[in-house]
């Protein structure tokens, strides 16, 4: 294996290694951090690509942190980069699920067992507040702040009112924007 491509493994690895131990809360509470790996420190992909892989990762079946990562891994290295990309994300949290669990089950009647749990909340909510203002910034340069703020409610409604599966939010979305507009925001 050429030294170049060995690094490429060992970045990937390290990288979606800390996407696995950090992200607590599930795959939401991980995709800042894997827009931090993959677009700030890595630079494998650019905003705008990381915020096409969220939502068409978003409109498919399955866990989003092992769709981000077999994807960014495979664009990264190709197959080999999806696998290690893959497992740096599930084997450690697999591992460290099976140790935290069964210390957590031990002791889960203690506050501070209790107070540690609820204390990463608020720095999760932290995390995602900032990316969604990156994402909704990105959306208004895109598209024009009116379409920007009209999309936002437009979502808002659809999946915390209404209810509706967030894979057709954006499938519908993506056809509606695709069909009606072009880039800038002046309809065709």
């Amino acid at each position: 294996m050429e030294i170049s491509k060995l690094k490429m493994n060992i970045d990937l690895f390290l990288a979606f290694f800390r996407v696995g131990l950090l992200g607590f809360g599930g795959g939401p509470a991980a995709i800042p951090l894997f827009h931090r790996e993959a677009v700030v420190n890595y630079k494998w992909m650019t905003e705008d690509e990381f915020g096409d892989t969220l939502a068409l990762g978003n409109t498919m079946p399955g866990p989003i942190a092992t769709k981000m990562a077999g994807y960014i891994g495979y664009r990264v290295n190709g197959v080999i980069g999806c696998i290690v990309a893959l497992v740096a994300t599930v084997v450690p949290t697999a591992i460290l699920m099976i140790i935290l669990l069964g210390i957590l089950q031990k002791y889960k009647g203690l506050d501070w067992v209790n107070s540690m749990s609820a204390a990463v909340v608020p720095v999760v909510g932290v995390m995602l507040a900032i990316m969604t203002w990156d994402f909704f910034q990105k959306s208004g340069k895109a598209l024009g702040i009116g379409r920007a703020i009209l999309f936002t409610v437009i979502a808002i409604v659809l999946l915390e009112i209404l209810n509706i599966h967030p894979a057709f939010v954006i499938l519908g979305i993506l056809i509606i924007s695709l069909t009606s507009f072009k880039k800038g925001g002046d309809p065709k």
